[in-house]
């Protein structure tokens, strides 16, 4: 039991003091910084880059001369059948060369071409997934802001059901309404309890998620600059006025961007040029290997004879000539293949991404008609309700009345919620697939 009421104090002391910590306000702009900053995928592709950098250089390095050095030492104990003192026998020796490979075909130039495709293709990855990164804390961003609306939405519905019901049990006090009206005030009221105890829900997923992907303690308290609309207006106007014939030029123009910068069509082009690639190093399997070792010498020292060296210096020819041509033949084939099933996927990936990117300005022309639609319509909404309202004081509409027009005014709420952080989420999509930074220049494109 004390250990129990020992457990309920901490509580009570962890609640008291996180209620009054100050919350951290945080913008869209510190959202997206910090996370990239905590993103352990980044992290990953920035050492995969490194990584790849590493085997550029080394094979720039297999293409300079080959440094080796040998050394060796030895002691004898018995000597034609005979004990001797091993530290007479001692002898020892080392030896320095210098090797050249001269000519293999050109394979070490191609191989040098595959790294760097190799290492532009992490790159490219590494780009992608920060587009990832910048659309998923935006997501996450715009969710909790569109809870937090829906919260306060929510409230003031419940609001309008408490004083609904509270004039309700006036009247039934009087007679002037049946119990099934009351009941209706009741459930109206019950109702919007638990929608807010959802939007709560909502809000608490929405900034754990935030949190998570910006690095921000779980526990702590934050709070989030709203957006400003208002910087929207034009582009909103713009594309829900859009004509058809402007709507296609504006998918040309986007699709050109896409062309050019998109990550992950650029990895498909690249790997298009790796599989060539391979397909051209492996033909080169059938080309002699000649390698020339244009210096050695070698330092000698023994306990009988002592110390002597012995050094050269001129080109030795080696050379190596395949036989085993039905196994190259085979790799060829096989690379072949690749080669043509990279082209292939280079292809799926343009159909793919244009039409995800004809789908994403769809999404944005059809969200920006949502969001001025459902403006208006809350407008009259909001009208209907304050007629219905104040005729529900003057006992000329019923409690059915009022619950209908509050169930439309909540719809229409949520319903411009919804919309307006949709489309938000529209212009992340739209920017992401086209690799635009500046969310600036990605406005100015909508409003051509």
């Amino acid at each position: 039991m004390r250990k129990m009421k020992k457990a309920a104090a901490l509580l009570i002391f962890i609640l008291i003091v996180n209620a009054a910590a100050p919350a951290q306000t945080l913008n869209i702009e510190q959202a997206r910084t910090m996370a990239l900053a905590n993103s352990r995928s980044l992290a990953k592709y920035n050492m995969a880059i490194k990584s790849s950098v590493l085997d550029e250089r080394n094979q720039l390095y297999s293409m300079l001369p080959v440094l080796s050095a040998d050394y060796s030492a030895s002691m004898n104990y018995l000597k034609e059948w005979n004990f001797v003192n091993p530290a007479d026998t001692f002898s020892s020796g080392a030896s320095f060369s210098v090797t050249q490979i001269i000519f293999q075909g050109g394979k070490t130039f191609i191989q040098k071409a595959i790294n760097s495709i190799a290492t532009e293709s992490v790159r490219k990855d590494a780009l992608a997934e920060y587009f990832n990164v910048l659309d998923a804390v935006e997501n996450a961003y715009y969710a909790a802001l569109e809870a937090a609306a829906t919260l306060e939405a929510e409230e003031s519905s419940l609001q309008t059901a408490e004083i609904s019901l509270s004039i309700a049990e006036i009247r039934r006090s009087s007679g002037m309404i049946n119990a099934g009206d009351f009941l209706k005030a009741q459930a109206e009221k019950e109702a919007r309890v638990n929608s807010s105890n959802q939007a709560r829900r909502s809000i608490a997923l929405s900034q754990a998620k935030l949190k998570s992907l910006t690095g921000i303690a779980a526990g702590s308290q934050i709070e989030l600059e709203q957006i400003d609309f208002s910087f929207y207006e034009d582009v909103l106007a713009r594309l829900s006025n859009i004509t058809d014939e402007q709507a296609a030029s504006l998918f040309e123009e986007f699709r050109k961007i896409l062309a050019v910068s998109n990550p992950s069509l650029a990895k498909a082009a690249l790997n298009s040029q790796r599989a060539e690639k391979n397909l051209s190093l492996s033909k080169r399997d059938f080309s002699p290997v000649l390698s020339a070792s244009i210096f050695s010498t070698g330092f000698n020292y023994s306990t009988e004879r002592g110390f002597n060296s012995t050094g050269s210096g001129g080109v030795t020819l080696k050379g190596s000539i395949p036989v085993d041509f039905w196994i190259t033949a085979g790799k060829i084939e096989k690379n072949k293949i690749a080669r043509d099933s990279a082209a292939i996927d280079l292809l799926n990936a343009e159909n793919s991404l244009e039409a995800e990117l004809q789908a994403a300005l769809l999404n944005a022309i059809a969200q920006a008609g949502s969001v001025l639609s459902s403006r208006r319509s809350l407008e009259y909404t909001e009208k209907h309700f304050e007629y219905v309202m104040e005729r529900y004081r003057l006992s000329q509409s019923s409690v059915s009345d009022l619950g209908d027009a509050s169930l439309l005014l909540i719809n229409s709420r949520n319903g411009y919620i919804k919309a307006s952080y949709g489309f938000l989420q529209t212009l992340s999509k739209l920017r992401s697939l086209c690799a635009i930074s500046d969310e600036g220049k990605l406005l100015q494109l909508l409003l051509k």
